[in-house]
């Protein structure tokens, strides 16, 4: 279950990056990279959240103490990272839902992290009844 620790600093360290980033473009703007480089500031924004809010998961299963499958953990951080990353790539990518490679990758993003998640659920009924 450690992972599930791993996972939140990783995607802390995301939300770090992230806010310097829209800092950055939105402050300090340099001509020929902002609005070229970073296309889509809300987009952004929504991964930022993401990112932490995944985070925050991340430590409310492990602080549960309720054992869980590590398999589930594992879904669940990759889940946290990849989920929050097609955000970060969208913004970047104004082609974004044209492109099948990013459709595919959505897909099964939200797949992992659904059946992590989904597991983690199940194993934390199981653990109430």
């Amino acid at each position: 279950m450690e992972i599930l620790l791993i996972g939140a600093v990783l995607m802390f360290f995301a939300v770090l990056i992230s806010a310097w980033l829209m800092t950055f473009a939105r402050w300090f703007p340099i001509q020929g990279i902002d609005g070229e480089f970073l296309t889509d500031y809300k987009t952004l924004i929504r991964a930022h959240i993401d990112f932490a809010l995944m985070a925050l998961f991340c430590l409310a299963f492990y602080a549960v103490k309720v054992p869980l499958s590590v398999t589930a953990c594992w879904l669940v951080v990759i889940g946290g990272i990849s989920n929050p990353c097609v955000f970060v790539i969208a913004a970047f990518d104004p082609s974004f839902w044209e492109k099948t490679v990013w459709k595919v990758y959505t897909a099964i993003s939200f797949v992992v992290t659904t059946l992590g998640f989904g597991w983690v659920g199940i194993n934390l009924l199981s653990y109430a009844l």
